[in-house]
């Protein structure tokens, strides 16, 4: 009976340190401000699709020229993406259809994007989704920004 509490007692332990560390993350990662809840689907097809699938949510943080992302349930300190603003190319916004309303939060705007290539979807509120056209249209002169 004792062995069982005590397992019992670490697990519970060791479930509370995990949570504050995901609390510490967010904040260490929120510090410098500039953040919105942004999730992520990389490498998408041409076509939409609306299954759901690949979306993973996470928090961006504007840093200078680049867009740094990073997933919510990581214990990682480094953004899993980065995004540079030079090579940032909207190509539509769209409303989430089907069962990617499930996926993502709610009031979501889902933006298309090229970046060096590769097709990527960003969903985030309509606030961010100000904020975040509003940071590619202030680049640098001289820099090439693509706002369909």
């Amino acid at each position: 009976m004792v062995l069982a509490l005590t397992v019992c007692g670490i697990v519970v332990a060791l479930v509370v340190l995990g949570l504050f560390v995901f609390g510490l993350r967010r904040r260490l990662i929120q510090r410098s401000g500039g953040t919105f809840d942004c999730s992520l689907r990389w490498d998408v097809p041409e076509k939409p699709d609306t299954s759901g699938k690949g979306w993973s949510y996470g928090v961006a943080r504007y840093n200078g020229d680049r867009i740094e992302w990073y997933r919510v349930f990581s214990y990682a300190y480094r953004p899993r993406r980065t995004l540079e603003r030079a090579a940032i190319e909207v190509v539509g916004r769209r409303l989430p259809e089907g069962e990617e309303e499930l996926a993502l939060l709610s009031d979501s705007v889902v933006l298309t994007c090229l970046h060096r290539g590769t097709r990527l979807e960003l969903a985030m509120s309509d606030d961010a989704l100000t904020g975040f056209l509003a940071w590619l249209e202030a680049a640098p002169p001289g820099q090439r920004v693509n706002v369909a």
